[in-house]
């Protein structure tokens, strides 16, 4: 392949199945019939437990090898100067029929030196008991392609007494703060830290006793009937598990179609339903705080966490024509919307690094400055490396544009 003369490339995607996925979501958009065991994630990019497959030399090869043979050309001077030769960015389609674990993401201060520890120490970096796969942070956007609700960060302290009247008996009782105590970020991380602490025993009778408020709660109706309505849900798919009583203390979010959270590191969060485009800092740095049979690092998960009260602000796009910019401050990704009018093409000579384009509805061509032409269909996604320079994209539907955030 010649390093002035890069094409567009059609993406093979690999589709992760977790417990908690849909049998039809991800089927649907790919245009396949209902699977038969829940499918969870679409993911389009190179990380490496997962790369996406290019067509490239006339042979079938992952996108992350063929960025590190190419990175000049497939990144671009700027993307690979901040971010080394790597695609720093994940795109994917989530899609969860049930809740997410709890967890959270350290900063990229936190992510090095609890790698280069687990590495000093001779953790294998594929072993179960490893937290730190990488040296990389991981914040994440996620916007909603049918109603999508998640809990994401500790409430505002306005909200949290109303909450603490939720777990005020049996073994929560003495870790509540009372009266005239101050609820802020130590406030928020002694009473965690005690939850998390609590003998199985304790733990199963507070969330017994929790969850009996919550029955009685979520029949008295106002603002915090729909959390625990979530609580009771929780509890059925993971009873006696104190991520039940913790999850009270997060914000509680609903997005309609179009609307986008951004979660920064080191914030508590669960996707609890719903079908979504997410991208994220290429990653899989995961610390889990509950709802999950899997692994809890305490200890850690206590120093990565931001316990400070959070008030959650969805992202509103940033409309400029036909594009849908969801703006953050995460360098390492940009997302947009665009909404194809069959009779208006969108071009593009805003080149800022290498592209994923996916097609959540319609179809259409991507055509490149040499007039060379890619056609994306429905569950389809094309990269753009970015020597290929400006294209535009003809045809009707709704994309996805991924990209970096410099």
């Amino acid at each position: 392949m010649q390093e002035h003369a890069i094409p567009m490339f059609s993406l093979e995607n690999r589709v992760q199945e977790y417990a908690w996925g849909s049998r039809d979501a991800i089927a649907t958009l790919l245009g396949q019939r209902p699977s038969d065991k829940p499918q969870a994630e679409l993911w389009m990019g190179a990380h490496p437990a997962a790369s996406s497959c290019i067509e490239l030399d006339g042979g079938r090869e992952r996108l992350i090898d063929a960025i590190s043979r190419h990175a000049d050309a497939f990144l671009g001077g700027p993307t690979r100067e901040r971010f080394g030769a790597r695609l720093p960015f994940l795109l994917k389609v989530l899609a969860a029929d049930q809740p997410l674990s709890l967890q959270a993401h350290p900063d990229e201060a936190q992510a090095r030196r609890g790698f280069d520890a687990e590495n000093a120490a001779g953790v294998p970096v594929d072993a179960p008991e490893r937290t730190y796969r990488d040296p990389h942070h991981k914040p994440e956007l996620i916007c909603a392609l049918t109603p999508f609700d998640a809990l994401c960060g500790f409430r505002p302290a306005t909200a949290l007494p109303e909450v603490f009247g939720l777990l005020a008996r049996g073994p929560g009782d003495a870790l509540v703060p009372r009266g005239a105590d101050v609820i802020d970020a130590a406030a928020v991380a002694r009473l965690v830290q005690g939850l998390l602490a609590l003998e199985p025993a304790a733990r199963r009778e507070l969330v017994s006793s929790v969850v009996e408020a919550c029955r009685a709660r979520a029949q008295a109706g106002g603002w915090l009937a729909r959390a625990a309505g979530w609580a009771l849900r929780l509890h059925e798919l993971y009873p006696g598990d104190v991520g039940v009583v913790i999850a009270l203390l997060l914000n509680d979010v609903h997005l309609e179609p179009g609307e986008a959270l951004y979660l920064p590191p080191r914030r508590l969060h669960a996707y609890v339903q719903g079908v979504g485009i997410e991208i994220m800092a290429s990653s899989d740095n995961v610390l889990r705080g509950g709802l999950t049979p899997k692994r809890v690092n305490v200890d850690e998960l206590v120093r990565v966490l931001d316990f400070a009260p959070w008030r959650v602000e969805p992202v509103v796009p940033r409309q400029v024509g036909v594009e849908s910019f969801y703006d953050t401050p995460a360098p390492e990704f940009r997302l947009s919307r665009i909404d194809l009018d069959a009779a208006v093409p969108w071009r593009t000579d805003d080149r800022r690094g290498p592209e994923i384009v996916l097609c959540t509805r319609g179809q259409a061509s991507l055509v490149d400055a040499r007039g060379a032409a890619r056609e994306l269909r429905q569950g389809g996604s094309i990269f753009v490396p970015f020597s290929s320079g400006s294209y535009a994209i003809e045809g009707h539907g709704q994309l996805f544009r991924a990209t970096v955030g410099l």
